[in-house]
């Protein structure tokens, strides 16, 4: 049985989180405006319009007025778009919070089951609470022929978790999977929820991909009591900074959660601004369509550029991110990673937080065409000044 083990006095660690655009400004000596920031995997072209007008509307009573402690207008909007009682329906400071609560009821139901690679931000919520976990390790090679037929991955996830389920209580999964991009369809993660007495299902990237609602477990939830599908309005609306997600599950579970936390979790401006957001379906379903369109098209262009650059190999992804090794597996990305900042103001994501990789990988978010384009400038210009060792 694995725990998370104890921090070091690592002199460079691995960022555990992308986008700290202001952090990496100071580190470098220039303007955060500089910086191309691939390292989050954010969408380029948001926030919305409206959600725009929204905030400033919001900034009257938003700012003077203490939040709805039931986030009622907010969580009926919510429910309304998945087509759920707002009983079952959590807002949160982010994902990430409620990454925490739900990573306390793990931490009581026994051993949690990892698939690694993965988002180290499970292991962060764990360790609040002691909760010991341990690994699945997922493959890490795919074809293009397997990502035509998404998932490929999930058939040796769900093989690996079956004959681990006797000993983990709780699974939590990434739906695409967070750094691969790998989409696993519902079909083949549904036998999964008869496994394990808690699946923890984080679906932030799954509006980004082209038809990934298909594939969300968020209509398996009545039936599920066990299940807990969390997703982020901060990946679609890109609005990283108002800290929105909300989670979806059993009623009673969700009131318990609620219990433990501080009062007011969201702040006003982000309840205003969300409820009108998921309100306006229509609009909302434009917006994801605009989105879905771009992560279509720029995906695969990229992803073809970065295959015809020496020592790189793109990984394919369904997602608005994509998983780049050396080519081999064997040469250190680092110097390149640096490279790109020092020299081009360029941020990509350092993947050695992520269990299970290390120096010789990188993930890199989608940009717009132009800031794909001065990425891709940047990088031929590093890998042609010599072999990446």
């Amino acid at each position: 049985m694995e725990v998370p083990p104890p921090a070091t006095l690592d002199p460079d660690p691995p960022a555990p989180h992308g986008g700290n655009r202001l952090a990496a400004a100071r580190r470098l000596g220039c303007a955060p405006g500089h910086l191309l920031d691939a390292s989050a995997s954010l969408v380029p072209f948001g926030p919305p319009p409206r959600l725009r007008a929204q905030l400033l509307l919001a900034l009257g009573s938003g700012l003077r007025d203490y939040p709805d402690r039931e986030y009622g207008g907010l969580r009926q909007a919510i429910a309304a778009w998945h087509g759920l009682d707002p009983a079952m329906v959590l807002p949160g400071n982010g994902a990430a919070e409620l990454f925490t609560w739900a990573a306390r009821d793990a931490a009581a139901s026994g051993t949690s089951l990892l698939p690694s690679p993965g988002f180290g931000d499970y292991r962060r919520a764990l360790a609040c609470w002691g909760g010991p976990w341990r690994s699945l390790p997922l493959p890490l090679e795919w074809t293009e022929a397997g990502a035509s037929r998404w998932p490929l991955a999930a058939e040796a996830l769900s093989a690996g978790t079956m004959a681990a389920a006797a000993g983990p209580a709780v699974l939590w999964l990434t739906n695409p999977h967070n750094p691969t991009g790998q989409l696993w369809s519902r079909a083949s993660l549904e036998p999964l929820l008869e496994a394990f007495a808690l699946v923890v299902v984080d679906e932030a990237f799954l509006p980004l991909v082209p038809a990934g609602e298909r594939h969300s477990l968020v209509p398996l939830l009545p039936a599920h009591p066990n299940l807990v599908v969390i997703r982020s309005l901060t990946k679609l609306c890109s609005i990283a900074g108002l800290r929105l997600g909300y989670a979806l599950g059993g009623a009673e579970r969700l009131r318990r959660w609620a219990a433990w936390r501080d009062p007011w979790p969201v702040n006003g401006l982000a309840a205003a601004v969300g409820e009108t957001l998921m309100a306006d379906q229509a609009g909302l379903r434009r917006w994801q369509e605009r989105v879905q369109r771009w992560v279509g098209v720029e995906g695969p262009w990229l992803a073809g550029r970065l295959a015809e650059l020496p020592g790189l190999r793109p990984l394919p992804s369904a997602a608005n991110f994509l998983l780049v090794r050396s080519r081999g597996g064997r040469a250190s990305l680092g110097p390149l990673r640096q490279a790109l900042e020092i020299r081009h103001r360029i941020l990509v994501r350092d993947c050695r937080s992520f269990e299970g990789l290390g120096e010789g990988w990188l993930r890199i978010a989608l940009q717009g065409r132009d800031g794909n384009r001065r990425l891709l400038r940047a990088l031929r210009r590093c890998t042609a000044a010599g072999p990446l060792r």
